[in-house]
């Protein structure tokens, strides 16, 4: 079994940014500038924005977070959106997820400039990507992608299997295996809370993509021998015998899966860390205008 290090892998690409970074500042452009919206106090999401903003620093971006409150209105959050979508100064930005729920996330998402929608949840960015069109890619699903070329996973042919069809992970994913392209070519097998018998679906998978939100939820009779197993769930479990009272687990039992596997991603250590580097790749393509051009 070998360890699909996000730690290493993240390390590696912000390296990777910074070395570009670098060039494009000494050549005169601009630092690319990469803004969030965190609406209330949300534990999590304050977690994963510090992280967005160390990422920044690390590579040497410009970084700004816009914090509103739990009870900020809806009205309120879309007009930090139109100040992000006319200052000439931020190259991308993002809403960060979950909103409080009197607030319309498809309604938020939409608002943002598909040119600076470096999460890449807008419909025009989702739609260029299903149709194999320059898009920012889903950070998550970009993680991803990006882990399995530079561990030189072979996907070609292979039966991929994704769990969850969120619109943030499991759906793009499942498009991105199946695409023509060196890391994809697979087939691709979408499963979801109504899927019958998900246990063979499971036990048919070359690569098993995991993202369901369920503590632990796959265990090793689950999985096939030499399998590949990626683990995007995040959750955390109770444990008194923890200093914080918690430990941090995916989807995946990471103890009796991984003696089967031929891949996997810890968590944590695995995934998250390609998600936060992957946003930073996105905001520097906006910044060198790479998608949509000038």
């Amino acid at each position: 079994m070998e360890l699909l290090d996000g730690k290493l892998a993240s390390a590696k690409l912000k390296d990777q940014i910074k070395i570009e970074v670098d060039e494009w500042v000494s050549s005169g452009e601009k630092k690319p500038h990469l803004a969030a919206i965190l609406v209330g106090e949300d534990g999590a999401s304050k977690t994963y924005v510090e992280s967005k903003v160390r990422s920044c620093n690390e590579v040497g971006f410009n970084s700004t977070l816009i914090k509103l409150s739990e009870t900020a209105s809806e009205d309120e959050v879309i007009q930090a959106i139109e100040q992000l979508n006319n200052d000439d100064d931020i190259d991308g930005f993002i809403v960060q997820l979950p909103l409080p729920r009197h607030i319309d996330e498809a309604k938020v998402t939409t608002l943002i400039d598909p040119k600076k929608d470096v999460d890449g949840f807008h419909p025009v960015n989702v739609g260029r990507m299903t149709l194999g069109q320059p898009a920012y890619i889903s950070a998550t699903p970009f993680g991803i992608t990006q882990m399995l070329e530079m561990y030189d996973v072979d996907t070609q042919g292979k039966h991929c299997v994704v769990i969850g069809r969120s619109n943030i992970v499991g759906s793009p994913m499942s498009i991105l295996m199946a695409k023509n392209s060196k890391y994809a070519n697979c087939t691709v097998t979408l499963c979801h809370s109504r899927t019958q018998d998900l246990k063979s679906f499971c036990l048919s998978a070359d690569i098993l993509i995991v993202a369901l939100g369920k503590a632990e939820f796959v265990t090793a009779d689950m999985v096939k021998d030499g399998a590949v197993v990626i683990d995007v769930g995040i959750t955390r479990v109770e444990d008194k015998s923890r200093p914080k009272g918690y430990r941090v687990t995916g989807d995946v039992n990471f103890e009796e899966v991984s003696k089967k596997c031929s891949y996997i991603t810890p968590v944590p250590g695995g995934v998250g860390l390609m998600t936060v580097a992957s946003l930073i790749k996105n905001t520097l393509l906006a910044t060198k205008k790479e998608i949509y051009g000038v």
